[in-house]
């Protein structure tokens, strides 16, 4: 299976950094234009384990339903989603922060398996989950630096 990794310090300490990413509607400040991405859960969103979130993505152009589960949650420090319903296989997402040398690092440990299976992902997914990640972290870096 699929895996990507990444990690970023940012110059901010560990208490400002994860209420922003507790904040699920925070995501499409983190999320690429390409993808048109929006949350389309209704109301205020309180993320815990089991907490159910809606999106709608395009993927390559394409419309999509998109919706995680919270499957671990342990402020400040880590939280872990799946997706039940999307572009993906399978999609669990490990996001981690520690404090370090006065700022905050902040890990992304993704799982992922898609359809059509290793040629599709060399060919079409990956890059883009290469891309994903690149603008995730100079959307950090503008928002904390």
């Amino acid at each position: 299976m699929p895996t990507y990794s990444t990690e970023q310090w940012l110059p901010r300490p560990l208490e400002e950094i994860f209420p922003f990413f507790s904040d699920a509607r925070n995501l499409g400040l983190l999320t690429p234009p390409w993808l048109q991405f929006k949350v389309v859960s209704q109301g205020p969103i309180l993320v815990g384990v089991g907490t159910l979130i809606d999106y709608r993505i395009r993927f390559r152009g394409i419309p999509l339903w998109w919706r995680t589960r919270i499957l671990e949650w342990n402020p400040p420090f880590r939280f872990r989603d799946d997706q039940l319903r999307g572009p993906f296989r399978r999609w669990v997402h490990t996001h981690s922060f520690a404090s370090r040398d006065g700022g905050t690092v902040c890990r992304d440990d993704l799982e992922y398996a898609v359809w059509g299976g290793a040629l599709a992902d060399r060919l079409f997914v990956r890059p883009d989950v290469v891309r994903i990640f690149a603008f995730r972290q100079a959307a950090l870096a503008a928002r904390f630096t």
